[in-house]
């Protein structure tokens, strides 16, 4: 039985002050709510507060992205070990956002996965389609494409404890989610590919969270879909009381 998984991606969003003043009301408001593993993903200059503030509590602290090397001349990146020291336990890699503006590659994704790993964070990787592809018919063309680059080299073991994220990037801040059958055959599929290329052992463990416009009214029926075991939310994870019904509606 998977737990399910929430994680907050706050973006470029929450000073130091402000994340601080999220995490002590956000604790309190999930304070009872059992069973599942909740996670927030600040800016880089967040986290280190933020997991200082969330300490003792069922809430954990993921970085929004990674870089590769351990260390050397390599000016705005931080390195997987850095962010361990700082207080991450995740790190998101492959999210839509670092594809599109800052040219993110599948074999970008496998080695910032692979770091994260190695350094003892728990990759969230990010996987979806486009409009465009959707609508041409390459959904799962797309999906196998970036889990078989995003994982190439894992082991089934290695898969079964990391993090896939379904998010369409049509639905991303766009207000327009995908429906919950539209995300149940995506996750399917995703757990399809899973068990074929990685084992049981990895289709099994793996969690495989949906994003992309989740709301607290729309978590209940995304979550009825047997292989969402989560979601990755964006802008409703922003205010915590938002973030908190999210979580009690989709456990």
């Amino acid at each position: 039985m998977r737990t399910p998984f929430f994680a907050g991606n706050w973006k470029m969003f929450k000073t130091v002050a402000e994340a601080t003043a999220f995490a002590n009301a956000f604790v309190e408001d999930v304070r009872g709510v059992d069973g599942v593993d909740l996670v927030l993903a600040p800016p880089f200059t967040a986290i280190h507060a933020l997991a200082g503030a969330t300490q003792g509590s069922r809430v954990a602290v993921a970085s929004q992205d990674v870089y590769w090397e351990k260390e050397g001349a390599f000016t705005g990146e931080v390195s997987a070990g850095m962010l361990v020291e700082a207080g991450a336990r995740y790190a998101i890699v492959g999210h839509s956002e670092r594809r599109r503006l800052f040219g993110d590659s599948d074999a970008w994704v496998n080695r910032k996965a692979r770091a994260a790993m190695s350094a003892g964070l728990v990759p969230i990787v990010c996987i979806g389609e486009t409009l465009e592809e959707r609508e041409a018919g390459q959904t799962f063309d797309v999906l196998d494409r970036q889990i078989t680059a995003g994982l190439d080299g894992f082991a089934g073991s290695e898969v079964a404890g990391l993090v896939l994220a379904y998010e369409p990037v049509w639905a991303i801040g766009t207000g327009r989610n995908a429906t919950p059958e539209q995300a149940g055959e995506a996750h399917a599929h995703i757990r399809q590919r899973l068990r074929q290329w990685f084992g049981a052992e990895a289709a099994e463990g793996c969690r495989v969270l949906y994003g992309g416009s989740v709301k607290a009214d729309n978590i209940a029926a995304l979550r009825g879909q047997p292989d969402v075991d989560g979601a990755l939310v964006g802008g409703a994870s922003l205010d915590p009381k938002s973030f908190a019904a999210i979580v009690r509606n989709g456990r």
